[in-house]
């Protein structure tokens, strides 16, 4: 498992999330919160915690 910090504008997070999500080896597990940076109003953190995805390649 992996714990990751996002920083950026909300939009840049919530873009980021959903590549994230798309990612056929990547299962995300949990996403936080938004939680406004200190001395911005500007910028943002998420924390996201991933593992590898159960998926099983195709044998031809």
């Amino acid at each position: 498992m992996l714990k990751i910090r996002l920083m950026g504008t909300k939009n840049d997070i919530k873009w980021f999330e959903k590549i994230l999500k798309r990612q056929p080896k990547v299962a995300v597990t949990e996403v936080s919160e938004l939680y406004r940076n200190k001395g911005t109003n500007r910028y943002y953190r998420a924390y996201v915690e991933v593992q590898k995805a159960n998926i099983k390649e195709k044998s031809n």
